[in-house]
């Protein structure tokens, strides 16, 4: 794999450069202290299955609140850090403005961190809330959303003036609708279950706030920022403007539905079931564009998987993201449900969404952006290898196993075996998790140290030509669609 191109354009527009490139790289290493944090708090949960939990005793590090914590870690602190630092790319250079404020990025990067750690240090104190994805205390949740609201505002101006004087590329389409939609799921899913709606219909609302956290923030800046690196990495367009809008509004229409899935067979009123189940599906049916969308603009360029670990991150990202659309469209069944329901195939199916696709896209982009942004090549490309195969590797058993394990352990309350046949068929399972994971935590080791030493190298004496990502915005042959 080589890149020839570590230079960047950057113009200055109105005595401001157009790309804020210290704050796409603060929010890159913050995304991999989160996630390096995180990796290490999911490892040391999984030690207790075997009876190996270095911390027993300890209250503020008992395995329930350190579990909490590596969720909230990946979520926020990894997956959410390293989209903002795609955005303080990509929209400046569609938009062909800068930010509003660069002070208000930097208050942004300062609150969003601040919050993130007083949220940690809050769950470990057991001040978490009781809902699933929103554990992070109340008193800080106002943080939170004054933050997510300065974010917010300091990209939405310049992508508003491009939408009434020019082109509105389908990214931009997703960035606007995923801040909006940041705002209403996250008060939604931290205000009215705790305060406001006690009861089975709480719980239906955190249920459509565990959902929508993915389908409806997550899914949309992934999406979009697949939209634009794909195509400037490739210098090609998409294939399909129409059918990128055809994910985006049948996102909008179908995702809304789909919380209600994660209780099935429970209180809530059956229609509503069934229509969670009905809307599962047919969401996976809108996601299929995507997927089209991806392959066939690869098409011709399979080379590129080869020659570019960018595109070879948004590839197998895209593979597993098709196999769990798949598996969701079939464990939303209620007869699929009597079996997975409480076991391991779920946490796996979790795992292959928010690491496996999206955070692989955005390891994806940091190997993208990093030798640009330091102004020079890549350490050792062999690390980068290493990085890949341990991570997609290590992801990829690791949802076998979760997933095998879980049909085992779903079988063995099935047939109300007792539970000391589900613990001790499940060992194995286990064990390979904590494996895979310590294979993935070693990628991102090899990634870290191969980030230091590129960034710590002499400058090449010329650097070479800018590629046509470098530009200001993409030029409309290889722009991400317009409308």
């Amino acid at each position: 794999m080589t890149m020839t191109s570590y230079a960047i354009s950057n113009p200055t527009v109105n005595g401001r450069p157009l790309v804020e490139t210290a704050l796409v790289k603060a929010h890159i290493i913050a995304a991999l202290c989160f996630f390096i944090y995180g990796l290490l708090a999911g490892l040391v949960f999984a030690l207790q299955f075997h009876n190996l939990y270095p911390f027993v005793g300890v209250e503020e590090l008992s395995p329930g609140r350190v579990r909490m914590t590596h969720t909230t870690a990946v979520a926020y602190g990894f997956l959410v850090n390293g989209f903002m630092a795609g955005l303080h790319w990509v929209v400046p250079r569609l938009t062909r403005r800068p930010t509003l404020s660069k002070n208000l990025g930097w208050f942004v990067f300062m609150g969003w961190q601040l919050s993130l750690v007083v949220g940690l240090l809050g769950i470990l104190a057991g001040h978490a809330q009781a809902i699933e994805w929103a554990e992070i205390p109340t008193y800080v949740d106002p943080f939170v959303v004054v933050t997510a609201a300065a974010l917010a505002a300091n990209f939405l101006p310049a992508i508003w003036r491009l939408g009434k004087g020019g082109p509105l590329y389908v990214t931009l389409w997703y960035f606007t609708a995923g801040f909006i939609w940041l705002a209403l799921t996250y008060i939604m899913g931290n205000y009215f279950p705790q305060w406001l709606i006690p009861g089975s219909g709480g719980a239906a609302i955190t249920g459509l706030f565990i959902h929508d956290l993915v389908g409806l923030f997550l899914t949309p800046m992934g999406w979009g920022l697949m939209y634009y690196f794909v195509p400037t990495m490739l210098n090609r367009p998409m294939w399909s403007h129409a059918v990128s809008l055809i994910g985006f509004w049948g996102l909008a229409f179908f995702y809304p539905l789909n919380g209600v899935h994660h209780y099935l067979y429970s209180t809530i009123p059956m229609f509503a079931q069934y229509s969670a189940v009905i809307a599962t599906v047919g969401v996976e049916l809108v996601v299929m564009t995507v997927f089209i969308n991806f392959f066939v603009t690869l098409r011709g360029s399979g080379s590129a998987l080869r020659d570019s670990l960018p595109i070879r991150w948004f590839f197998v990202g895209m593979i597993f993201y098709m196999t769990t659309c798949v598996q969701c469209a079939y464990q939303v069944t209620l007869s699929a449900q009597e079996i997975i329901h409480f076991t391991d195939w779920v946490v796996g199916h979790a795992h292959l969404v928010m690491f496996g696709v999206f955070g692989l896209w955005v390891l994806g982009i940091f190997t993208e952006l990093w030798p640009r942004l330091v102004g020079r090549p890549w350490w050792s490309h062999r690390a980068l290898e290493w990085h890949f195969w341990l991570t997609a590797l290590g992801m990829f058993f690791m949802f076998v196993a979760l997933v095998a394990g879980g049909l085992v352990q779903g079988f063995v309350q099935k047939g109300l075996n007792p539970w000391e046949d589900y613990v001790s068929m499940s060992r194995p399972f286990w064990g390979v998790r904590i494996f895979t994971g310590l294979m993935i935590l070693m990628g991102q080791v090899i990634f870290i140290i191969n980030m230091v030493k590129t960034a710590r190298s002499p400058k090449p004496v010329e650097a070479a030509a800018v590629r046509a990502e470098g530009a200001v915005a993409p030029a409309s042959s290889v722009a991400t669609g317009v409308a």
